[in-house]
């Protein structure tokens, strides 16, 4: 034994310094953590083979061994952390030889690299990857961040520290919408900290506050680090209860845990949301509050107005606020009354199927006194009196189709109980009312006739949805009857978008965010998994970045608006009418519906086409795609080295030695604190690439295999690997700023900057320890 160490802790070092030794090498990570792997593997082989690593593992033939299995203890915790008494016996590491370890870990290379890369159930999540890092870098290079800082310079200045909180905004801007966290502290970096220096901004402040709000993007989704950890987490989540299930002596998860043990991607956005929202606000008022303490150190700063025509306080809260709110309140309020609401006459031609008790009931008697444990007396005596109603009324009802009179009074039910109003309208009359106020708030002295027209119009379309359109009204009628006041709610649109593209903040928010609601609307409102919605993301930054170049070069960007246009007559058509054309009964109707659809689909493929053109012709898409590549082709390099290295820590009993080691601790919360630490210390040095997919792998088993919320687990691990991007010395955004940051800016001044924006982080994982609920708030109020 090497100084008192069991040969696997020294293994454990073995594999730590052979893998810090090659990240610090500056050979690049991707190849570092597989060569890192083979040589540790090859050191510890041949230490092996010498008889100088010896594993002092416990004599499971020992009769104190036998004794404690016979008294209950399961032999699962059994270990020599929890107890150290129990006579050892001297083994290799390697017990079968370290020839036999090699061969299966070059067999399960091959398997995982097939599994986890080429053909697994996570490779369709993990080509999200490829499409958010693609929007990103297209964004990026679209210069958006440029005309975002200024206008929101424009906006915050004037406030103390106002400078530093749009640095904050942008940041969050960016990260809901390109996520790639080195482009965007560079382009902040080479814009904005230049303009804070010239005006008097400490770079303490100035530093910290360009590279904190940059590593927004690993949050605030569509986050990459949500993504890979999402994958990954998914799966050891579902292994981790299923072990758990057995051990407690039930068949599967199901049956224990009485729901599905899944965890998705969808869901996690929806989790990180408010985190992400919360650590901006905290970036902010730490902002606010140094210039309002030091205000010689971040003074307000007049650069201009956004608008075009001044606007009195009076007429700002009345068309900005109380005309949106009232419009938003009164939506809500018809909702809740019934007045809104789903004007679907279609109906299941099948009976609903009979709900099953809440808990499974028919298990082993050692299952049941785990399944007692864990939800309570009070809910087991729910499910066995569930399930006994449910016996005598002879077994859970199954679906049965509906004979034609059974399924005539379902649809007349469902006709009788239809809400006046349709939801969809009603949604598109918001939308479209929020933008008519917003117009008259920009120029309240531009004539108001044409916005009142979109108003009658978006009133009559109301009354005639109310007095002429019912729940049998065909979709191809319901387009003639609204027709004419529609035309005039666009007349109100078209007027109203002239009058905003003369407010700056308008202008340059409007585009990126409609792309973000587009993007994150579909993934948060569970409309469709991330894959689809970043392949719509990436096309979306195309079309965007190409307008924006358009626009420099005073070229007409009119063929990518009526391609926009074209999608939207696609998701209208599409929800409104039946476009299945293979059917035998197909009416006019659907016919015109989808050559209408179908047309607007080649023309939005001609647009994105034409966008691409633009881009390439402009040198602009050729380095982009070639950015994606190289940053795609790490991020799954690094998988497969990842796999590698955790195969070598297994085939010793690394792995096994540090689970063991966690379940040693009674309290759950004692051992999520230990790995979060180690996680926040390994910061320091590695990225999160390389804790995702080396460390992650070795603690999760534990960490997802008791009774935290998977999704508060994830997400506390998000933002500490969040951290790592601005811990010192090796913060990877520390490195970006100093970068590009002036010569007066010395890494001094930038170290000691970020150490306030790392506390607010230890701060933001305080709250969401203290308080779970802001992690599991949206996803419980959308169920995905």
């Amino acid at each position: 034994m090497f100084f008192g160490l069991d040969g696997v802790e020294v293994g454990l070092i073995i594999v730590a310094i052979c893998l810090f030794g090659g990240i610090l090498s500056g050979f690049p990570v991707a190849f570092a953590i597989a060569g890192a792997g083979v040589i540790s593997f090859a050191i510890i082989a041949a230490l092996d083979s010498a008889g100088l690593l010896i594993h002092q593992a416990i004599d499971q033939g020992s009769q104190m061994y036998r004794d404690l299995v016979n008294s209950g203890v399961k032999s699962d915790t059994i270990s020599i952390f929890r107890y150290p008494d129990l006579p050892r016996v001297e083994v290799p590491v390697f017990p079968s030889g370290w020839e036999t370890a090699l061969d299966r870990n070059v067999s399960f290379v091959v398997n995982r690299m097939n599994e986890r890369v080429l053909a697994g159930q996570s490779i369709e999540t993990l080509l999200a990857v490829l499409m958010f890092v693609l929007m990103g870098i297209t964004l990026e290079r679209s210069k958006i961040a440029n005309d975002l800082l200024t206008t929101m310079a424009r906006v915050f200045g004037p406030l103390p520290g106002g400078l530093a909180v749009s640095i904050v905004v942008v940041g969050a801007f960016l990260a809901a919408s390109t996520g790639i966290v080195g482009a965007t502290v560079v382009t902040m970096g080479l814009l904005a900290l230049p303009t804070m220096l010239r005006n008097g901004y400490s770079p303490q402040l100035s530093t910290g506050v360009i590279a904190a709000s940059g590593t927004l993007g690993q949050i605030i989704p569509p986050s990459i680090v949500i993504v890979l950890l999402g994958t990954l987490a998914g799966d050891l989540y579902s292994a981790a209860q299923e072990r758990r299930a057995t051990l407690a002596g039930c068949t599967d998860a199901l049956t224990y845990l009485g729901e599905p043990a899944v965890l998705s991607v969808g869901t996690l956005f929806q989790a990180a949301l408010l985190p992400g929202i919360m650590l901006a606000l905290l970036y902010a008022l730490y902002a606010f509050g140094y210039a309002l303490l030091n205000p010689d150190k971040a003074p307000a700063v007049e650069m201009g107005s956004t608008n075009a025509e001044p606007i009195t306080r009076s007429e700002a809260f009345t068309w900005f606020l109380g005309a949106p709110v009232a419009l938003v309140v009164g939506t809500i309020l018809l909702g809740n009354l019934g007045i809104i609401g789903s004007q679907s006459s279609d109906v299941s031609r099948f009976s609903d199927i009979g709900e099953s008790a809440s808990l499974r009931t028919s298990v082993s008697e050692q299952c049941q006194a785990s399944m007692i444990e864990l939800h309570g007396q009070a809910a087991w005596d729910a499910a066995v009196a569930q399930q006994v109603d449910i016996d005598a009324a002879g077994g859970v009802q199954q679906s049965q189709q509906l004979n034609e009179e059974e399924l005539a009074a379902a649809q007349a039910a469902k006709i009788e109980n239809a809400a006046p109003i349709g939801t969809g309208l009603a949604i598109i009359l918001v939308l479209t009312g929020l933008f008519l106020t917003t117009a008259r708030g920009v120029s309240p002295t531009a004539a108001p006739q044409p916005l009142i027209v979109g108003a009658i119009g978006a009133v009559g379309m109301i009354l005639l949805d109310i007095v002429a359109i019912s729940p049998v009204t065909s979709a191809g009628m319901m387009a003639v009857i609204l027709a004419i006041p529609f035309a005039a709610l666009m007349y109100g649109v078209v007027h109203a978008t002239k009058i905003c593209a003369k407010n700056e903040l308008i202008r340059v928010v409007f585009p990126p965010l409609i792309l973000i609601v587009a993007v994150l609307g579909s993934i948060l409102g569970g409309i469709t998994n991330p894959t689809p919605a970043a392949a719509l993301g990436a096309g979306g930054a195309i079309m965007l970045a190409a307008y924006r170049k358009l626009k420099d070069q005073d070229r007409s960007p009119k063929i990518i608006i009526l391609s926009t246009l074209a999608i939207i007559v696609c998701i209208l058509v599409g929800i409104n009418f039946d476009l299945r054309i293979n059917t035998s009964n197909v009416g006019f109707e659907s016919w015109v519906a989808f050559f209408v659809a179908y047309t607007a689909y080649l023309y939005a493929l001609f647009g994105l086409l034409f966008s691409c053109w633009i881009l390439y012709t402009s040198g602009v898409l050729s380095p982009v795609v070639r950015e994606t590549a190289k940053v795609t082709s790490m991020v799954f390099t690094i998988l497969i080295g990842s796999q590698l290295l955790n195969l070598v820590v297994i085939s010793f009993g690394g792995e096994h030695y540090i689970q063991q080691f966690l379940k040693s601790f009674d309290n759950e919360f004692t051992v999520f604190l230990i790995v979060m630490l180690v996680l926040f210390v390994l910061g320091f040095v590695l990225d999160f690439l390389e804790i995702i997919y080396i460390v992650i792998p070795i603690v999760g088993p534990v960490i997802y295999g008791g009774t935290f919320d998977p999704k508060w687990v994830t997400i506390m691990i998000a933002v500490n690997l969040q951290t790592s991007f601005l811990t010192p010395p090796f913060g990877f955004a520390l490195f970006y700023l100093r970068g590009v940051a002036p010569k007066e800016v010395t890494t001094g001044h930038i170290y000691r900057g970020i150490i306030p924006f790392v506390l607010i982080q230890v701060v933001g994982l305080a709250l969401l320890w203290t308080f779970p609920g802001i992690v599991t708030v949206i996803p419980d109020l959308i169920p995905n």
